[in-house]
């Protein structure tokens, strides 16, 4: 069975299904396996390290999202050069990305060891959760190679239209991860140290499947060892893409960041009710980020190709199924809200927390959805700046802004989960202005052949 989508040719609406449905499936899938951390603690040890493990997932984050936008720009870049048909191209970005994948998440467990104390301080985490939340992030951190190893080699598949293959690694990966954490926590008695250690294996086994792929993979995008090298110049085009999009995503988590902290500084309950809640409003989002990635490998494809009426096709078609597709999926996650929180923790009052931050988020996600499709085009015609600055603009900064402001004046919950929604309405008029700028400038745009 052919895995890869021909982006280039034909209909386009059931391909980007094609593509979206695998790449959202392994996305939300990643999420549940990694809320099953969340469950298991908060099920067989308690509220204390379920707030322990969930107080880490911004900090965690903020090194994913850079790395994974920078991913994004490998995809960009291989994608770019699979329309313009450039193999060798294509062969030499495909070891560039693997290679700095490794150093990369070397470098960064040797940084998050060495500053987890301090930085969890910073957060004033709680004494009752500080030890725990300390334990979990310290084991973690040390699995951030496999962990960005895989999400590189997830992006390469992506670009040239096979989202089914990484998703078979991480069924696998995730189902064994479940069972270490049932295993290490109730059967060893690990609690925290359990869970994180299960979620080290699960990240080296999916990225090493991938890699075992790839070494065996086609010509154009096979790995060897021998020629795992850095490309100075394509490493540059990846960064010039990538980069803006990773400092992006490391912004919003540093906005998270210190929305956690207030989040920490109304107590347990609520850190355990919003860890609770993120782990299951992040499945929206996940089926957004699936539609905007698709956005961004399509048009990437198209516009190496030189055909720019089939790049606003794409936009257009993926921009309408992906705001139907959120409607009905941000309805049903409401309609069970209580439900699903209660499968991490069956506290009346952490339940009713939960549902005051899935109302502000999951209620307003098609919003964000506009944002991120918005972002994924303007991408995927190399521009990758302008969406990032506006949304480090209208999204961290006015999040921020309101924590030491209006949540200052008035801490409670509720007026803390106000700031995604509004944060949100703000950037997306801001970057459909910048689309529309955009595009009008590249009407005459003629590829660059590689020879």
């Amino acid at each position: 069975m052919r895995k890869n989508i021909d982006m280039l040719n034909g209909s386009l609406w059931d391909k980007i299904l094609l593509f979206v449905l695998p790449l959202a499936a392994t996305t939300i899938l990643q999420q549940l396996f990694n809320a099953a951390d969340v469950a298991v603690v908060g099920q067989f040890v308690g509220k204390n390290a379920m707030a322990a493990v969930g107080s880490n997932g911004a900090l965690v984050g903020l090194v994913v999202n850079l790395f994974n936008g920078v991913a994004l720009g490998a995809n960009v870049v291989i994608a770019r050069f699979i329309g313009e048909g450039s193999r060798k191209d294509i062969n030499r970005t495909v070891h560039t990305a693997i290679a700095f994948a490794v150093l990369s998440g070397i470098a960064m467990a040797v940084i998050g060891e060495l500053l987890a104390a301090p930085v969890l301080k910073a957060l004033g985490v709680p004494d009752e959760v500080y030890d725990m939340a300390l334990t979990y992030l310290r084991i973690v951190v040390a699995g951030f190679p496999a962990l960005l190893l895989y999400n590189f080699e997830a992006a390469i598949f992506r670009s040239r239209g096979d989202t089914k293959t990484p998703l078979v690694c991480l069924v696998v990966s995730g189902i064994v991860n479940v069972g270490l954490n049932l295993l290490l926590v109730i059967v060893f008695d690990m609690s925290v140290a359990g869970v994180a250690i299960a979620t080290v294996i699960s990240s080296v086994l999916s990225g090493a499947m991938l890699f075992v792929i790839m070494l065996k993979g086609n010509e154009t995008f096979k790995v060897s060892l021998k020629e795992m090298t850095i490309d100075t110049r394509l490493l540059v085009k990846i960064l010039k893409i990538g980069l803006p999009a990773g400092i992006q995503g490391s912004m919003f988590s540093i906005a998270n960041i210190i929305i956690q902290s207030a989040v920490n500084s109304l107590g347990p309950d609520v850190m355990a009710a919003s860890s609770a809640a993120f782990n299951i409003e992040i499945i929206s989002y996940y089926i957004v980020n699936a539609f905007g990635q698709a956005t961004t490998t399509f048009i990437g494809q198209n516009y190496g190709a030189g055909n720019i009426p089939r790049c606003r096709r794409v936009f257009r078609l993926s921009l309408l199924m992906d705001s139907s597709v959120t409607v009905a999926v941000s309805a049903l996650i409401l309609l069970f809200g209580r439900q699903l929180l209660s499968l991490f923790n069956t506290e009346p009052e952490v339940i009713d927390l939960g549902m005051i931050r899935l109302i502000a988020i999951v209620g307003f996600e098609i919003i964000n959805g506009l944002v991120d499709s918005v972002s994924g085009a303007m991408r995927g015609f190399g521009r990758s700046l302008p969406p990032a600055v506006l949304s480090i603009i209208g999204i961290c900064g006015l999040r921020v802004a309101w924590v030491y402001t209006v949540f200052a004046a008035n801490p409670t919950f509720t007026v803390l989960m106000a700031a995604y929604p509004l944060s949100w309405v703000a950037t997306s008029a801001m970057i459909f202005v910048a689309y529309g700028i955009m595009i009008k400038r590249i009407q005459n745009y003629i590829p660059v052949r590689h020879p």
